[in-house]
C-alpha cells in the first residue's frame, strides 16, 4: 500500500498532533507499506528529502508563516504529482491546505482519510477569530469532501459542531503512543540535582498556549499549598510560542511563583521526559479545551497519576483507566481541591503501566489505521469497476 501523509509539521518538530503522525507514518512504514510524508521545511537546515525510520519525508520551503500554518507555494504542484503516485492520502488536520488536497484527491480520485487533531480554537483577538471561523469552514468542508473521518474518541466527537456534521462517515482511533521506561535512579538523582527532594511535584508539560490553561494551574498553586505547603510546579515544553504570546501573558504570574516553580524547557530526548513524568508526584492538565493530549497517557505510563481537566476529550484518559481524577475547567481553586485530594489519596490513583497499555495499545491503533487504508483503497477499486460496468 503506497500512503501519502500530509501535514504541516513533521519531526524533528513536537507537538502532540505532529508525535501523532510520525507514530502512525513509521508504524505503517514498519508493517510493510510504503509511506511518504509531505510537510514544510519550517527551518531552512531541515534537509528536503530524506528518509527517516523507514518513511520518505518531503519537505517544502515556507515563504512566510500566517498564524499557526505556513505558506509554500511549491504545495499545490508537490502533492498534485505525489497523489496520483499513491493509492491513499490521509491528511492531519488543523491543515490551512485540506481542502485543496481533498479538491485534488476527488479529481484524480484518489481516496482521503481525514484524521482530525481538534477543532480549530484560536485565541482572543479580532484577527484570531475571522482565522478560526474560516478555518473551521474548510477544515468542515474537507471533511465533507473526505472518504473517512478518524477522531481520537466519540466524547469529543458528540461535542464538536463539525464532526457531528460528520458522524456518518467517523471511526475512533486512540493515538498509539509509544514511550519508554523511567529510569528510576535517574529521575531521583534529577530530582536532587535541582536541590527538589523536599518537595511534592506536579508537572505540566506542552506549548504554553492559552487553550491548555498553564494560567490557570498557576493561580491553583497558593490554594495547593494552603494544604500542602512544600508543594512545587515543575514544567517541561515550549514557553515561547511563535504564533501566540500566552506565555508573556502569564510572566506575572511565573515571576511572582519563580520560588515554587521549575522551567526545564522543552525535552526532546523520550526517555529524558519518561524521567520528568517519574519524577513527578503528580501530572496536572488544565486545558480549557483538548482533543486528547498524548502527555497524559505518557505519565500514566511512567507511573504517574494524572488530574485533568473535565471537558470532552481530555477527560476520557482517566475515565477510561481510572489513574487519576478530573477537575471543573477554568476553576483554579476547584483545580487545587482536586490536585490536594489526588495528593492525599496515597496508592489509589497510582496508574498500572500494564493496565494503560491494554487501554492504549500502540498496535492496536496501527492495525486500525491499516484497516481504514485499505477498505478505503478497495472501495475505489470497486467504484471504478462499478463506472467501468
Amino acid at each position: 500500500m503506497r500512503i501519502l501523509t500530509i501535514l504541516t509539521y513533521y519531526r524533528p518538530h513536537w507537538t502532540g498532533l505532529t508525535a501523532h503522525a510520525v507514530r502512525v507514518a513509521e508504524g505503517l512504514a514498519a508493517r510493510g507499506n510504503d509511506v511518504t510524508v509531505l510537510t514544510t521545511r519550517y527551518r531552512s537546515q531541515l534537509s528536503r528529502d530524506e528518509m527517516l525510520n523507514g518513511v520518505r519525508v518531503i519537505r517544502l520551503r515556507a515563504i512566510a508563516r500566517f498564524s499557526r500554518g505556513m505558506i509554500t507555494p511549491a504545495f499545490p504542484l508537490a502533492a498534485w504529482n505525489l497523489i496520483r503516485q499513491h493509492d491513499v492520502v490521509q491528511i492531519h488536520t488543523p491543515l490551512p491546505e485540506a481542502l485543496l488536497t481533498a479538491m485534488m484527491c476527488r479529481l484524480l480520485r484518489k481516496p482521503m482519510l481525514m484524521t482530525h487533531h481538534g477543532d480549530l480554537i484560536m485565541p482572543s483577538g479580532i484577527l484570531n477569530q475571522i482565522i478560526q471561523v474560516i478555518g473551521s469552514k474548510l477544515l468542515l468542508l474537507s471533511g465533507l469532501s473526505a472518504q473517512r473521518v478518524t477522531s481520537y474518541s466519540k466524547d469529543y466527537a458528540r461535542h464538536s459542531k463539525m464532526l457531528t456534521r460528520l458522524r456518518d462517515k467517523l471511526e475512533y482511533v486512540y493515538p498509539p503512543v509509544e514511550f519508554p521506561q523511567p529510569q528510576l535512579d535517574a529521575a531521583q538523582e534529577w530530582k536532587s540535582h535541582l536541590e527538589l527532594n523536599d518537595h511534592i511535584l506536579i508537572g505540566f508539560s506542552g506549548r504554553w498556549v492559552e487553550e491548555k490553561g498553564f494560567d490557570i494551574l498557576l493561580r491553583a498553586l497558593p490554594f495547593i499549598k494552603q494544604k500542602i505547603p512544600n508543594a512545587h510546579l515543575v514544567f517541561t515544553g515550549e514557553q515561547n510560542v511563535i504564533y501566540e504570546d500566552n506565555f508573556s501573558q502569564s510572566a506575572p504570574l511565573v515571576e511572582q511563583l519563580k520560588g515554587d516553580i521549575t522551567m526545564l524547557g522543552l525535552l526532546r530526548d523520550p526517555q529524558e521526559m519518561a524521567n520528568f513524568y517519574a519524577m513527578c508526584d503528580l501530572f496536572c492538565l488544565p486545558s480549557r479545551t483538548d482533543m486528547m493530549a498524548l502527555v497524559q497517557i505518557e505519565a500514566m505510563l511512567c507511573g504517574t497519576p494524572v488530574v485533568a481537566s473535565d471537558i470532552p476529550g481530555a477527560r476520557v484518559v482517566v475515565q477510561e483507566t481510572g489513574f487519576g481524577q478530573l477537575a471543573p475547567v477554568g476553576d483554579p481553586q476547584a483545580l487545587a481541591e482536586v490536585i490536594i485530594r489526588t495528593l492525599n489519596s496515597g496508592d489509589a490513583h497510582r496508574p498500572d503501566r500494564e493496565v494503560v497499555r491494554k487501554v492504549f495499545n500502540p498496535e492496536q491503533s496501527l492495525a486500525q489505521y491499516e484497516q481504514i487504508l485499505y477498505s478505503l483503497i478497495e472501495h475505489g477499486k470497486n467504484m471504478e469497476r462499478q463506472n467501468l460496468t
